[in-house]
């Protein structure tokens, strides 16, 4: 045989032999290719693995809200952790900065909520552990996103939680966002007395909404305010995230009566009258609201420029410009005000109607003479008593401009309620 021919026999047997040997690995076994062991022996093994794993399985089941990735979610009530088959051993939940957010579990370790209101448009995350009966552990985490700004609103209101304030003083609730679904936002609000007195909401516009009696609140009553927004759908994709209860006083009932015709205001205090005081109204050309008017604020010392409410002189400065008015308390957001007057000549006061539209009593510069019918007045009167202005030949007071719903009958403000 020549060596090439040696060589072709050679390379032949190579490969058939290494074509045995292929098919020999490939086959696996000498029961014709079944895979290693028979079918029972291999369920008998896999039913051992699962014995085992579920052996080291805990059966306490986590669950966290909101879910994972959610976003929009409430500051209020959304976030919780719980667990059913076991107890939480141990809740993180943290702000997208690291910030903890603190929480208490329930007395059975069964759930575990954060302490307080959450950050709107804030990512959190929750990391939560728990144990079986048998000490076998569970995890469970979770991310979520509150409701932003942009997709939520709240309404600032007054009066203040724990006040105590006059009879005429409503609730006023004014929302940062348009209310389009006004029904449903009336809906979470309860406005309720101590007196029993039916309490109705009148809607002046899109963004406030006042409550009040059909006559002033009884004195010495208690007022209580709940607020039940969150999650109410506002407008469209713009819901309320504010769960509060706010209580306020109301004091003894003062209605003051200014008479522009005699010039003078008497004061009366639970329907007797305790003091009259000679008072000085708007002008002729520059009179003032009629109406019942309610004191929103008080200043023992303010600034009142005439360019500010439209009283300028040919130059655009104002007609006056006063850096000190002593006891002013508002009476209108247009700035209609009850103040003291310390640059008029005393003689004016029961005599001459002679500002632009305020009503103003005697006074002293530097608001410390307690003896002055200005100084008495202040001193003696509070947020949400009433100045009922009358005989001054001027318009009544829109009902909206301050907080003057008293200005519009029962009828009236019963229609602009949206339950």
């Amino acid at each position: 045989m020549t060596d090439s021919k040696r060589r072709r026999a050679l390379s032949a047997a190579s490969a058939l032999l290494g074509g045995v040997l292929v098919l020999t690995a490939c086959g696996g076994g000498d029961d014709g290719g079944s895979g290693g062991g028979s079918s029972e022996s291999r369920e008998k093994s896999q039913a051992e693995v699962d014995e085992a794993a579920a052996k080291k399985t805990s059966a306490a089941r986590i669950k966290i809200t909101p879910k994972d990735g959610a976003d929009n979610a409430s500051i209020n009530n959304d976030a919780e952790v719980s667990v059913t088959k076991g107890k939480l051993t141990d809740v993180s939940m943290k702000s997208a900065d690291g910030t903890d957010v603190p929480g208490t579990f329930s007395a059975d370790k069964t759930s575990w909520k954060p302490e307080g209101q959450l950050q709107r448009a804030t990512v959190y995350k929750i990391a939560a552990e728990a144990a079986d009966s048998e000490g076998r552990k569970a995890h469970e985490n979770a991310s979520f996103t509150t409701v932003s700004p942009d997709n939520s609103f709240i309404g600032n209101f007054t009066p203040e939680d724990g006040s105590t304030v006059g009879v005429g003083m409503p609730v006023s609730i004014n929302f940062d966002k348009g209310i389009t679904n006004k029904a449903a936002v009336q809906n979470g609000i309860k406005v309720s007395s101590s007196s029993g007195q039916e309490v109705v909401g009148h809607w002046f516009n899109e963004k406030r909404l006042d409550f009040r009696p059909e006559d002033y609140w009884a004195g010495n009553s208690t007022v209580t305010l709940k607020l039940d927004l969150d999650g109410v759908e506002g407008a469209d994709g713009v819901y309320g995230v504010q769960q509060k209860t706010v209580t306020f006083k109301i004091a003894r009932n003062q209605v003051s009566i200014v008479d522009a015709k005699t010039k003078t205001m008497k004061i009366t205090r639970d329907g007797k009258t305790v003091k009259t005081i000679p008072i000085s109204a708007g002008s002729p050309d520059n009179k003032t609201y009629e109406g019942r008017m309610v004191i929103s604020e008080k200043f023992k010392e303010t600034r009142m420029n005439g360019a500010t409410v439209g009283f300028t002189d040919d130059d655009g400065k104002g007609e006056y410009d006063i850096k000190d008015v002593p006891h002013a308390m508002r009476l209108s957001t247009s700035g209609t005000f009850i103040h003291g007057n310390y640059w008029g000549d005393k003689s004016i006061f029961g005599n001459a109607n002679t500002s632009h539209g305020c009503v103003g009593l005697a006074d002293a510069k530097g608001a410390n003479d307690a003896s002055t019918p200005g100084a008495w007045f202040y001193n003696n009167s509070m947020v949400g008593d009433v100045v009922d202005v009358r005989n001054t030949g001027d318009k009544t007071i829109s009902p909206d401009n301050g907080l003057n719903g008293w200005n519009m009958d029962w009828a009236q403000w019963k229609a602009g309620s949206a339950v």
